[in-house]
């Protein structure tokens, strides 16, 4: 699974710097798959279109109001750390597992590769 930001979310900022993948982002704050990874340096001489999502190009912000998590680049901080760091700094613990983003250790280290490798 991927971590979430539930609405209890008081907007401190305290788990954004947390994340060794920048999944997260303030609210209403536009973000790229290639922020905080190795995208651009694995796509800079790729000319297939399809890679544009996983390097530059921006996405429209996941939530308006509070903090949001990127489930696309969140690993859980597997391949980094024992566990979210976003989750241990929370002072209000709003940072929690996301139930519609399930995948296996294993993946999220695939995914951790991909992004990082």
């Amino acid at each position: 699974m991927s971590i979430k930001i539930t609405e209890e979310c008081i907007n401190c900022g305290a788990c954004e710097s947390e994340c060794p993948n920048q999944a997260i982002y303030e609210g209403g704050k536009m973000w790229r798959m290639s922020d905080g990874t190795n995208l651009l340096k694995k796509n800079k001489g790729s000319k297939s279109k399809k890679n544009i999502y996983f390097t530059s190009g921006f996405q429209i912000p996941k939530k308006q109001e509070i903090y949001f998590i990127v489930s696309e680049k969140c690993t859980e901080c597997v391949g980094f750390y024992e566990e979210p760091q976003c989750a241990m700094i929370c002072p209000v613990n709003c940072c929690v597992l996301d139930e519609n983003h399930l995948e296996s250790k294993e993946d999220l280290l695939k995914k951790k590769k991909f992004l990082h490798d």
